[in-house]
C-alpha cells in the first residue's frame, strides 16, 4: 500500500506565509495550479499551457528558482518568466512577505528554521562571491518548505508505528520515499488500514491548511501507484 501526501509543500508553503487566499484553494479541494493561473493571467477559463506556466511558478517559488530557470522551464522569455513572478507575488502578497522575511533571518542569523524550529545554517548567504551567495539564497528559501515536509512525514512515521504496533498487525512500513510510506502486508489488512492510517497522516500536526492523502493497493509498488 503507497499512502502519499498531495502537493505537500504546496500546502506547507500555504500554512507558513499564513496566505488565506493560497490556504483557501487547498480548503475547497480546487486544483491549485489552475486557481494559480486565473489569478495571475487574469482569466476565468484556463488552458493547459496557462496551467502548465502556473504550475511552474508555483513551484519555482518555492525551490528559489531564477527569472531564467523559470523562462526555461516555461519556455519563454526572462522578461515573461518576471512577469508571471511579479503576478504571482500580487495575487498571494504573503507568500513574497514570507520569502523575504526568510532571506532576512538568513542573512541576519545565519540559518533558517523548518516550523518545527529544525534549523539549516548558511554560511555563504553573505559570501562576496555572487554563485555562492545566490546559492545559499536559494536554499534558505527552501529549507523551511521541504525541511517542514520532511519533519512532518517522520512525525507521522513515529505515529504510524505506535499505532502498528499496538494493535499488532501483520502490516509493516517498509519504505518511505520522500512524502510518500511504502506498507506490506495482507490484502484484507491494508484495506481496512486505508482510512485510519491515512487519518494518522492527515492528522499529524494541526495546520492551519488542509492535508491530503493520495492510497493505493497493488501486488507492487508499481501497482500500487498505478
Amino acid at each position: 500500500m503507497s499512502l502519499d501526501y498531495g502537493q505537500i509543500e504546496l500546502r506547507i508553503m500555504a500554512a507558513l506565509s499564513g496566505c488565506k487566499a493560497y490556504q483557501e484553494v487547498f480548503a475547497t479541494d480546487r486544483d491549485v495550479h489552475s486557481e494559480t493561473a486565473r489569478k495571475i493571467f487574469h482569466v476565468d477559463e484556463v488552458t493547459p499551457l496557462q496551467r502548465r506556466r502556473a504550475k511552474a511558478v508555483n513551484f519555482a517559488i518555492i525551490y528559489g528558482t531564477t527569472v531564467y530557470g523559470l523562462a526555461d522551464q516555461i519556455g519563454g522569455t526572462p522578461k515573461e518568466a518576471a512577469q508571471i513572478i511579479k503576478s504571482f507575488y500580487a495575487a498571494y502578497p504573503e507568500v513574497g512577505a514570507f520569502l523575504n522575511s526568510t532571506i532576512h533571518d538568513a542573512e541576519t542569523k545565519g540559518y533558517v528554521t523548518t516550523m518545527f524550529g529544525r534549523r539549516r545554517y548558511l554560511r555563504d548567504v553573505n559570501d562576496p562571491n555572487y554563485a555562492k551567495r545566490e546559492a545559499a539564497r536559494r536554499a534558505a528559501l527552501n529549507a523551511p518548505v521541504q525541511g517542514s515536509a520532511a519533519d512532518l512525514i517522520k512525525i507521522a512515521m513515529t505515529k504510524i508505528s505506535t499505532f502498528l504496533a499496538s494493535g499488532a498487525y501483520k502490516t509493516k512500513m517498509v519504505l518511505q520515499i520522500h512524502d510518500e510510506l511504502i506498507f506490506a502486508g495482507p490484502k484484507d489488512e491494508l484495506l481496512a488500514l486505508q482510512k485510519p492510517l491515512s487519518d494518522l497522516m492527515t492528522h499529524a500536526v494541526e495546520l492551519p491548511v488542509k492535508l491530503t492523502v493520495e492510497c493505493g493497493i497493488g501486488k507492487t509498488w508499481f501497482d500500487a501507484k498505478d
